[in-house]
């Protein structure tokens, strides 16, 4: 349950549409709702504009499924992510609206009428960090966010992203992915006035021990404005990225009502 939702609910009641008993009903499982396996936790798109997201690694098609159904009941959109082919199988028999994101492992039940605010730009340095990158796409674009992307664009061929400076320079936040040696969201801080959010990834040969060379080399930009996200965490990225975008669509309403307008 979210804003909008709780509002009409309350609005229902005042008009004297749902009883008090269909309310509380409605309101029971509110706080959370407990599955034995897990605790779900109904106020978070409340508190937070989103409702939980299912991290799906480690668990079992049937647990997903049942806290996938429990979230469901109480709105209309959902995001799972680290989903293998089965559990987004299954999935999309529970809902045939939830659409899978082969590519960044997640599955969406969203409207795809709902109209995208803001400019979020993603960038990868190369090919192989795409999928960590299309889970910080899915992410924000589920949450309300217009997201573009420019891939592999990395400083092995510096020319590529600096083809791109004017479009760097339009978005309101920067998401920046890669692996090897990390060294793409320093370049890009460098070139710009907008946050960046630097992801590391875990491509690369052996001394780049995993991505931590590359967490380590974005810790250690001299580029300022650049906020670093652990390994391959595309979506702590794609949520982040759509918060700074939606602070950026409020100060915009804030202005427009300054001068007059809506």
């Amino acid at each position: 349950m979210d804003h909008d939702q709780l509002r009409k609910l309350l609005e229902n009641v005042k008009a004297g549409r749902l009883g008090l008993a269909a309310a509380l009903a409605r309101l029971r499982t509110l706080p959370f709702e407990d599955f034995g396996f897990a605790a779900l936790d109904h106020h978070r798109a409340i508190r937070q504009g989103f409702p939980e997201v299912i991290f799906c690694e480690g668990k079992t098609s049937a647990q997903v499924v049942a806290v996938a159904r429990g979230l469901l009941k109480q709105g209309d959109r959902l995001l799972a992510t680290r989903v293998a082919p089965a559990v987004a199988q299954a999935l999309r028999r529970l809902d045939r609206r939830a659409r899978y994101h082969e590519a960044a492992r997640a599955v969406v039940v969203a409207d795809p009428t709902r109209a995208l605010k803001g400019d979020v730009l993603i960038l990868t340095a190369g090919t192989a960090d795409i999928p960590v990158a299309e889970e910080a796409r899915v992410t924000a674009e589920v949450m309300g966010s217009r997201v573009s992307v420019l891939y592999d664009v990395g400083v092995a061929g510096l020319h590529r992203v600096l083809a791109r400076h004017d479009r760097l320079l339009q978005a309101r936040v920067l998401v920046v992915v890669a692996g090897m040696d990390g060294v793409l969201p320093s370049v890009v801080g460098g070139l710009v006035d907008r946050p960046v959010v630097a992801v590391p990834t875990s491509r690369g040969y052996g001394a780049s021990l995993g991505g931590l060379a590359a967490l380590l080399t974005m810790l250690n930009s001299c580029a300022a404005g650049v906020g670093v996200m652990n390994i391959d965490n595309g979506f702590g990225a794609g949520c982040l990225a759509h918060r700074i975008n939606m602070l950026g669509e409020t100060r915009g309403r804030s202005e427009r009502r300054a001068k007059g307008g809506k």
